[in-house]
């Protein structure tokens, strides 16, 4: 996942929060049509969700199916990255728990909403993000919901594309932006997808708007398509850094998930 450096996004943040006005005008109101509570003890529904598997890229190079990465307690999905200690015939030093739902559960349009606590720790990268069900990337699109870096005090809310990776085009439209984030606390994450754009929020406070543009470039705006949903604890890589095995295990605690459609 390609990111702008944090000054930019800094900037981005700040400006996105003096136009709250360009959410208005989206009429009518909001209608829950599915969530995952994670209530049930003895694991998440596999007719929803599934483990990610290990890939190549950075945040999903320590993937693993192992028991440990996961726990359901107290009402929660618990993802942990944690040392590989036990095993052995893993070569990979660190082994983090995600969940998608790739296959079974798609989101075209609507409100994608998401509670969950976040640990800190020394290169601990959580996020929440969505992909295009029936399209490569970046063509057809990634919708970050929320990344956080380390014990970070914010959160960032990106898009990508071919337009904003393979052209270049990251601030003709701002192609992110930041919010504050209790860092021991729950927070909710969200994104709004309408036909012509993407408004995030985070605790219900407006982040930014990725709106469709009148523009000859291609790829600029994928989003109104069949995407699924990804929730991943990553450790290390370009972005979020070195990891600090002393600050393992950490913890990702999903509490629920929500989607809403207008009514």
């Amino acid at each position: 996942m390609k990111k702008g450096t944090f000054m930019a996004l800094v900037c981005l943040g700040l400006m996105a929060l003096t136009t709250v006005g360009q959410t208005s005008g989206k009429k009518g109101t909001w209608k829950l049509v599915w969530q995952e509570e994670f209530d049930n003890k003895a694991g998440f529904d596999t007719t929803s969700w599934s483990k990610i598997p290990r890939g190549t890229a950075d945040w999903n190079n320590y993937m693993s199916d192992f028991d440990s990465c996961y726990a359901m307690r107290d009402g929660n999905m618990v993802l942990r990255g944690i040392v590989n200690y036990t095993q052995k015939n893993d070569t990979a030093p660190y082994l983090t728990g995600g969940i998608y739902t790739k296959g079974k559960k798609l989101f075209t349009g609507g409100r994608v909403e998401i509670k969950a606590k976040l640990q800190g720790a020394r290169g601990a990268w959580p996020a929440i993000w969505m992909l295009p069900e029936n399209a490569k990337w970046p063509d057809g699109g990634e919708i970050d919901i929320m990344e956080r870096l380390n014990s970070d005090t914010i959160a960032y809310q990106t898009v990508h594309s071919y337009y904003t990776y393979k052209l270049g085009f990251e601030d003709t439209p701002p192609h992110g932006g930041i919010n504050k984030i209790n860092p021991d606390e729950y927070n909710i994450y969200s994104v709004d997808i309408y036909p012509d754009s993407l408004v995030f929020a985070i605790n219900h406070d407006y982040t930014f708007t990725y709106p469709r543009i009148s523009t000859d470039k291609e790829g600029q705006y994928p989003f109104y398509q069949p995407y699924y949903l990804l929730i991943d604890m990553q450790l290390g890589g370009s972005w979020v850094g070195g990891v600090n095995p002393k600050d393992l295990p950490v913890e990702m605690l999903v509490d629920w998930v929500r989607y809403y459609e207008k009514e």
